[in-house]
């Protein structure tokens, strides 16, 4: 049996930036078993499964398609970037003729669509309460060390806690962070957290673009010590940071090695617009 299968590197218009996704095009059911197999064997951050919702849905006419994400270890209910490239997959390689596409997903319904250069995910919206600093004490000492924190806040839908720098620090400090994912791992008592953000407002002044706040994403529960763009995490920091600076369109990025940018809007409906560009780096068959 031969699939399809592509990397797609996500949130960034250059080859070897931004985070890199599998994604496979599945032509006929696959055997539950293999997707985690594959995903062990592609070992991305993710491996996105396409798959026809009707045996004569077709992968250029059709707008509508499943779609599952895998990390190395885990089905993960949510993945925006695999999602990204999911869609670039099927618009720019197959020339799918819709305007836009729908995922059916573990997080329900995903819309994506082109806009010029870019293409625009639909997302849910996850807003944050605040966090009991005593509660994850030694987490966030993992994380950050010494330096100070503002903000603690955790997500409940999505089980990821966001760390909020001093705003004393500028981008470079944000890089410069070291991060262990085991301590991580060895920190995290509460058994509620799943992925931590590290995250800081944005400096319009220093030598880089100008973005609105910048993040760094862990999800060693997940077996991904260091995610390089994450657009689940942005459906987060989305909320948080529009509350924050009184705005609803936001530009952000991501300070990972690799690094990602990402272009958001807060709508009314209680959802999310994320957007971002991809670069293809590999097209060929897997065989099982």
């Amino acid at each position: 049996m031969q699939i399809s299968i592509f990397i797609v590197d996500a949130f960034t218009d250059q080859p070897f930036r931004g985070n890199p996704a599998a994604v496979c095009l599945l032509e006929d059911e696959l055997e539950e078993g293999c997707h985690q197999k594959i995903a062990a064997e592609m070992n991305l951050s993710e491996t996105a499964f396409i798959r026809k919702l009707h045996p004569t849905d077709d992968f250029t006419k059709s707008s509508h398609f499943g779609l599952r994400w895998f990390t190395p270890t885990n089905e993960v209910p949510l993945c925006g970037h695999a999602t990204l490239a999911s869609a670039a997959v099927l618009f720019q390689l197959k020339k799918n003729v819709n305007s836009t596409l729908t995922f059916q997903t573990l997080s329900g319904e995903l819309i994506a669509r082109e806009a010029e250069d870019y293409i625009i995910l639909d997302l849910p919206l996850y807003f944050t309460c605040p966090q009991d600093f005593q509660e994850v004490k030694e987490l966030v000492k993992a994380a950050v060390g010494d330096l100070n924190v503002q903000d603690i806040r955790y997500s409940p839908d999505t089980k990821k806690l966001l760390v909020c720098l001093s705003d004393i620090y500028k981008r470079s400090d944000l890089e410069k962070l070291k991060v262990n994912g085991q301590e991580l791992l060895l920190a995290e008592k509460t058994g509620k957290v799943k992925g931590l953000i590290v995250t800081l407002k944005g400096d319009f002044h220093g030598k880089h673009e100008s973005y609105d706040f910048y993040s760094r994403y862990f999800a060693p529960w997940n077996g991904v010590s260091e995610d390089p763009v994450t657009g689940s995490a942005h459906a987060v920091l989305s909320s948080y940071w529009s509350q924050q600076l009184g705005k609803n369109e936001l530009c952000a990025f991501q300070c990972s090695t690799r690094g990602g940018q990402l272009k958001i809007l807060l709508r009314h409906d209680g959802r999310v617009d994320i957007g971002g560009q991809t670069s293809i780096v590999l097209k060929g068959f897997l065989t099982i």
